[in-house]
């Protein structure tokens, strides 16, 4: 990231603020998961869900940084 590409932070930047929504429904999603695969650790399904949590965390960071690709100079 070694250019400055203002606009398509800006064009990018209400669309992370939807995703940033819903990462924090997948910090819940994460919290729950985790204290369930604590608690039964063969119940597979739990790590599946905490992954997708983890996806949904980072997603703000991954829409801006799609938006910013997508603009040329």
């Amino acid at each position: 990231m070694g250019d400055c590409r203002p606009l398509g932070f800006l064009i990018g930047l209400p669309f992370a603020l939807l995703a940033l929504i819903l990462s924090l429904v997948g910090a819940v999603i994460w919290a729950l998961g985790s204290v369930l695969s604590c608690l039964c650790p063969c119940c597979i399904c739990c790590a599946g869900l905490v992954n997708f949590a983890m996806d949904l965390i980072k997603l703000p960071v991954t829409v801006v940084r799609w938006f910013i690709d997508q603009i040329p100079c």
